[in-house]
Order: structure tokens, then C-alpha cells, then sequence
């Protein structure tokens, strides 16, 4: 007899799989905001340039004109993006 939804243990493991991938983020000043606060410790960033690498720590700072975001990496770079 067949099963009826063949499909769902296929659809699982795709999750799964997807679940695993981790993507690489774009930090600059094109970076949208809601972007910018998605970003947690241990995420994969690069600032298209020279910086690229795990986030460490995550720091913001509002200095009345702008926010600024320091992003520091395991490597001990930061990544700075003013929004």
C-alpha cells in the first residue's frame, strides 16, 4: 500500500538541510536597518572588502546623529556601518 504523503519525509529533510546552511551577510552602509539587527554572535559577515569572518560581540552606539554599529569579528577586525 502507498503512502499518502510520500512527500513530507522529503519536505523534512530539506529542512533539515536548510537549517544547517549558513549564509554570509553584507555589511555597509546599504545595509538595511532591519538586516543590521538580525545579525547575532556567531553569524557569518563580510564587509565585502577585507573583513570577513564570525561575529564575536555586537555593539551599538547612537551618537545623537547617527547609529553605529561595530560588529567585531573572531579574527579581532571590526566591521563599523553608521545608519
Amino acid at each position: 500500500m502507498l503512502s499518502v504523503r510520500p512527500w513530507l519525509k522529503t519536505a523534512r529533510i530539506i529542512t533539515r538541510i536548510f537549517d544547517t546552511f549558513t549564509f554570509m551577510i553584507r555589511l555597509n552602509s546599504d545595509t538595511p536597518i532591519d538586516v543590521l539587527q538580525d545579525v547575532k554572535v556567531g553569524s557569518m559577515v563580510t564587509d565585502t572588502f577585507s573583513k570577513t569572518g564570525l561575529v564575536e560581540s555586537i555593539e551599538v552606539k547612537d551618537d545623537g546623529l547617527y547609529r553605529i554599529y561595530e560588529f567585531t569579528l573572531v579574527t579581532g577586525r571590526t566591521i563599523t556601518v553608521k545608519k
